[in-house]
């Protein structure tokens, strides 16, 4: 037992993994609407995108929670304006933004004189340095992420499965994708000072896809994306503390890794199901 308890006894340790947890739920929340819509590679644009408001309040002496929000508002504009008034397709105006906004954000931090500690500190978070007041942020803007997810639970899930199919209720899928946009960069702007903005992504796609092969109903996909991405939070961080590796890293390494591993003991157990059948035939 001292193996799994020794890594949480110290306060800076306790606040880590309430962080963490804070994190894991605001994340696997609005992640599985990510997942649901396919809008994964938008998900990962967009937690690069807020790279150059965070970087500038670094620098310039701000709110990075301030400078990232105005870097989401930032990017969907120009993912919008691209859009519309151009022939070209959503996915290539993320791309050119994606690409631009984290460039931008490289360069804004090259301009501080601890470009190294500041870089990496936006890009993978300082998981043992979050504070009290960081926790309690977080935990607002987690409040927020939730209580919009179940707010608008019925045109988000109409949205999901089919834009013509909520218009059709009566729904405005132009709103409802305007509002899941800003939940999402809420969950980002709430996640990226404890696990960073480059590792926010293993926990808002990581845990939603890996209940989506296992859930049956939404609700179900809900409650499997939050159990394992906070057992992805506790576990990362017990074995950040005995490997000695970093722990956002970790958190995000081990959410992927029980992706890939419920996909073998999917695959494997349709392969043992389909041989006696097989058998039979032969």
């Amino acid at each position: 037992m001292e193996w799994w308890i020794e890594p949480f006894l110290l306060g800076f340790q306790q606040r880590a993994l309430i962080g963490g947890m804070v994190a894991a739920a605001t994340c696997s929340v609005v992640g599985v609407w990510l997942v649901l819509r396919g809008m994964s590679f938008f998900g990962d644009a967009f937690v690069h995108g807020v790279l150059p408001g965070i970087a500038a309040g670094v620098i310039f002496g701000f709110s990075p929670f301030l400078g990232a929000a105005i870097a989401a508002l930032v990017m969907v504009a120009g993912i919008e304006l691209i859009h519309r008034q151009t022939s070209l397709k959503e996915d290539t105006a993320i791309g050119l933004l994606f690409v631009g906004m984290m460039a931008l954000g490289v360069a804004l931090i090259s301009k501080s004189r601890s470009y190294t500690g500041s870089l990496t500190s936006i890009l993978f978070g300082d998981i043992f340095g979050v504070d009290e007041s960081t926790v309690v942020s977080m935990s607002v803007l987690g409040v927020i992420v939730v209580a919009g997810s179940l707010v608008l639970y019925r045109p988000l899930l109409a949205l999901a499965f089919s834009s013509a199919k909520a218009q059709t209720l009566g729904m405005n899928p132009r709103f409802t994708h305007a509002a899941l946009l800003v939940l999402i960069a809420t969950a980002v702007i709430g996640s990226f000072q404890a696990v960073g903005t480059l590792l926010v992504f293993g926990l808002l796609v990581g845990p939603p896809a890996t209940a989506a092969l296992r859930a049956r109903t939404v609700p179900q996909m809900f409650l499997t994306s939050v159990v394992l991405a906070a057992f992805a939070v506790w576990l990362g961080l017990t074995l950040s503390y005995h490997w000695g590796t970093a722990g956002s890293a970790t958190m995000a390494l081990v959410s992927i890794a029980v992706f890939f591993l419920t996909l073998t003991v999917r695959r494997t157990a349709s392969w043992l199901a389909a041989r006696p059948a097989q058998e039979v035939h032969a």
